[in-house]
């Protein structure tokens, strides 16, 4: 993605490729096994201090002026050692792109402002699921002081049980339309399960939330969640195809790595040409996303005409890709791409975890065509 690193963002490509290959490489099969192993909370605070929750904020915010190709850059240098720390930046920045679309950027500032740890600044959110796809089991109505209070559950809350904030979306009594609601997570109305084990992104932990009577402050306007959701979903699909294009560079460089040094029939398999092939495959698809990321970035920065649907089709097309290319890349290590000791059948899994971020991907492809349909 050289394409996107300008001299401005140059310094930022390299903070985020020094901090992968500094605080995630030398542990990252360690890291993977949460949750039957502690949590990297020594990443998160570093990553926290280094400001990588914060890259979608304004500039008076703290931030890099809500330049998606600065989210981009960070996303896939992080996602070439480990996709899990991505899965948690994308989190965070997809409800800080939803909150200021709702017009909370007061609220999103005072988060921001008074944060003084990893858990004050991340936001859990459901951000494998798109809402309008799935049963909304978490109910809303005024008490006796005419404040919102929230009942029911909802799975798979990303970020649930670190961040002390949590974005739910609700459905007011008598709506059908959903809401979004702003809980804190540590009052006694919210109930937290252990941590949801993953096909990948594994040490970016979920859980599944319950709450009772837990008091919520409402996020915009009554009913506008789907609108929120939606224009938030433009913006970052390319964010999501960023994490996966690093998955794929991961695997092609491992694959191509052990091409080098595996020797079969007396030779290096780089020499055989059913290997080349597979090898050659990787990296057209490579090449192809990245260009595709790079160009969708300046559309949807600069606003150009038709930016939404570029910003969706390149997601669409690069997460499918990686799985199929990160299979590849287990083929050619052949029975040692099974294994955990490399990183390619974690390559495998942490593709497929991608690809549902924002929803399913069939459902997000009969959108994208009834976007076009329907003009």
């Amino acid at each position: 993605m050289s394409a996107l690193i300008s001299n401005e963002l140059k310094i930022l490509h390299e903070m985020a490729s020094d901090f992968a290959l500094q605080e995630l490489a030398p542990k990252w099969e360690h890291n993977d096994e949460y949750p039957f192993k502690p949590l990297y909370t020594d990443v998160l605070k570093k990553a926290y201090e280094t400001g990588f929750f914060g890259v979608m904020m304004s500039e008076e915010q703290g931030g890099f002026n809500r330049s998606i190709k600065a989210l981009c850059i960070v996303l896939n240098d992080i996602c070439k050692i480990d996709a899990s720390l991505g899965g948690t930046i994308f989190t965070n920045a997809l409800v800080q792109e939803i909150m200021t679309n709702a017009g909370e950027t007061d609220l999103l500032s005072s988060l921001v402002s008074k944060a003084s740890s990893f858990e004050n600044i991340l936001v859990a959110f459901p951000s494998f699921d798109n809402s309008e796809d799935i049963s909304i089991m978490v109910k809303a109505k005024k008490n006796k002081d005419n404040k919102y209070v929230l009942n029911g559950s909802t799975d798979y809350v990303a970020l649930g049980g670190i961040a002390r904030q949590a974005l739910i979306p609700v459905i007011i009594d008598g709506q059908d339309d959903y809401s979004l609601f702003m809980v804190s997570t540590n009052q006694p109305g919210v109930k937290c399960s252990k941590p949801v084990v993953s096909i990948g992104l594994h040490a970016c932990p979920a859980v599944d939330m319950i709450f009772h009577n837990a008091q919520a402050v409402l996020v915009g306007k009554e009913k506008d969640g789907k609108k929120y959701f939606n224009s938030a979903a433009d913006r970052m699909s390319v964010a999501s195809a960023a994490m996966a294009a690093g998955v794929v560079r991961s695997s092609f460089n491992v694959a191509l790595d052990y091409s080098k040094q595996r020797t079969q029939g007396g030779r290096e398999i780089k020499n055989w040409s059913v290997v080349r092939m597979m090898l050659s495959s990787m990296a057209v698809n490579l090449q192809c996303a990245d260009l595709a990321i790079s160009s969708a970035c300046s559309m949807v920065d600069e606003q150009e005409s038709g930016w939404q649907l570029a910003s969706r089709a390149v997601d669409l097309f690069v997460t499918e890709m990686a799985c199929d290319v990160t299979s590849v890349g287990i083929q050619v290590l052949g029975g040692n791409g099974y294994m955990h000791d490399y990183t390619q059948e974690k390559g495998f899994r942490d593709a497929r975890q991608i690809q549902a971020l924002m929803g399913m991907a069939p459902m997000r492809k009969l959108a994208y065509i009834k976007q076009i349909i329907e003009g």
